[in-house]
């Protein structure tokens, strides 16, 4: 799981193998595989490091290199 912070500046836990896309409009909005939206203070490039790092601490990435 990865620790985001939402808008009103309260820290979350989130399963990013559950993230369907992720956009800049200009707040970072990720959008679940259940349709649900979330908005965070973290900008996408921030997001996209915590998720590369979670995958490495768990081992995702022996099957894709």
């Amino acid at each position: 799981m990865i620790q985001l912070t939402k808008m009103s500046g309260t820290t979350f836990w989130l399963n990013p193998h559950q993230i369907e896309y992720i956009e800049s409009t200009p707040d970072t909005n990720i959008t679940m595989l259940s349709g649900k939206h979330l908005v965070v203070l973290e900008d996408i490039a921030t997001v996209r490091a915590k998720i590369v790092e979670y995958r490495r601490q768990i081992g995702a990435f022996k099957n894709e290199e």
